[in-house]
């Protein structure tokens, strides 16, 4: 989930955020929804209501999104990745029935009694057949490997020195970031914040 606004969420952090829309990345011949949101509690959520509100109180966001995840996988050697709908943010309506949809697969996923291909062990749906205990979920993890982060695989170097952002942000959107209004990591990279 894409958070929008001044108090940009941490990992693993839960919120309480207002849908704006969503944009479908086709990731391996899968959509891969990438959902825009801004926090309740957040001074602009109540300018913000759909995806048309985000282009019209912050123009060039949701372009400066797509081309961030059109481009994010090029530095390290992936391709450019393509979008559904024509690249086009679909509206909160759409979006809100995505997740309704979406939700009710995930519930099925959970509740099945026939094992299946993806791991549905878990440790907080006490009606699913796959219900396990904190204990067991910490052997499961136990016998994963280990991260090592010196086994990371560096980008070939025919594509260290080509990634580049063609878009030129508009200026409402760098004066944006740089006021804290616009808690985007896509934006950040694109914005020249020097004088802070």
């Amino acid at each position: 989930m894409q958070q929008i606004g001044r108090n940009v969420g941490y990992v693993g952090e839960i919120k309480q955020v207002k849908i704006l829309g969503v944009i479908a990345l086709i990731d391996g011949g899968e959509t891969d929804w990438k959902i825009m949101s801004i926090d309740i509690n957040d001074p602009m959520a109540d300018s913000l209501n759909d995806i048309q509100d985000v282009e019209n109180e912050m123009p060039g966001l949701l372009a400066a999104s797509r081309d961030f995840f059109r481009n994010y996988k090029v530095p390290r050697g992936g391709k450019y990745n393509v979008f559904g709908f024509e690249g086009e943010w679909q509206g909160r309506e759409f979006t809100e029935k995505l997740l309704k949809k979406t939700h009710k697969k995930w519930k099925e996923l959970v509740s099945r009694t026939t094992k299946g291909k993806i791991m549905t062990e878990n440790t907080s749906i006490n009606n699913s057949p796959w219900h396990i205990s904190k204990k067991e979920a910490r052997e499961i993890l136990k016998s994963n490997p280990r991260y090592n982060p010196d086994a990371r695989v560096p980008p070939p170097e025919s594509v260290q020195h080509v990634s580049f952002v063609k878009r030129t942000v508009s200026e409402p959107v760098c004066d944006a970031v740089s006021d804290g209004v616009a808690g985007v990591l896509p934006v950040l990279p694109l914005c020249s914040l020097e004088n802070n």
